[in-house]
């Protein structure tokens, strides 16, 4: 008996230890082939989305001089704006506003939109990875513009009395009302969310690709009040914190 057990127990730990090569092989192919979906791999702007994408967007709202080396290494031009203070829980230290030429193409409407660091990073990997390529399969054409509702309000969500402050209380957050394309046509949320045709595939395209750079990414899907926008924000939740896409 003693000696089956000794074999039973060697060949566990070949087991075992063939276990441990394959996982670390498939690591190392991954860090090698596709280092964003690896969480300790450094976040890079220009790369192709990947599992763990969202979550460096989320944490770059700890490291604003580290969210500003990012936006410069990925050729994005900002501003940033003074830090700002209203009450207890309104206002941002890691406020920027895109500024016209650089890698991103596509203007806001109203202009002079300040947003969050975070938030601007996430918008310009969807600018690149998500909202251009839509558009062309869908269109043949690329967006030049984003109509907004704007991103900082000193608010309570909802605007209630009372309650959780509001993403947009800290600039982290944004709303996107519709899009311009370059050959002149418009696609907006509230009137080309619902039916089967190009505009609202498209929608409902960035609206899935934003919940992979989003903390969260709520459509008319989710109620009446998200029914003319798509609310984005980078909430902070931690490095397994959970996300809404809705």
């Amino acid at each position: 008996m003693s000696a089956q057990r000794a074999l039973r127990r060697t060949v566990g730990w070949i087991a075992a230890v063939a276990v441990i090569g394959t996982v670390a092989l498939l690591l190392w192919g991954m860090a090698r082939g596709r280092p964003q979906d690896l969480p300790w791999t450094p976040l890079d702007l220009g790369a192709p989305i990947g599992m763990f994408t969202g979550a460096k967007l989320a944490a770059l709202g700890r490291d604003f001089p580290q969210c500003r080396a990012k936006l410069d290494a990925a050729g994005v031009r900002y501003t940033a704006l003074p830090p700002r203070r209203d009450g207890a829980q309104c206002g941002y230290d890691d406020g920027v506003r895109f500024t016209a030429g650089g890698a991103r193409q596509i203007g806001f409407r109203p202009s002079g939109l300040g947003i969050a660091c975070p938030v601007a990073a996430a918008l310009s990997v969807w600018e690149w990875q998500v909202v251009q390529p839509a558009a062309q399969r869908h269109f043949g054409s690329r967006v030049t513009a984003i109509d907004h509702f704007g991103s900082y309000s000193c608010r309570r969500i909802y605007g209630r009395d009372a309650g959780t402050w509001s993403e947009h209380a800290t600039a982290d957050a944004v709303d996107i009302a519709g899009f311009r394309l370059a050959d002149g046509r418009r696609i907006t949320v509230v009137g080309d969310w619902t039916g089967s045709g190009d505009k609202a595939a498209f929608l409902r395209e960035v609206r899935d690709g934003a919940c992979r750079l989003f903390a969260t990414t709520l459509s008319p899907d989710y109620n009446a009040a998200h029914r003319d926008h798509l609310h984005l924000d980078q909430a902070d939740r931690g490095a397994m914190g959970w996300r809404a896409c809705r």
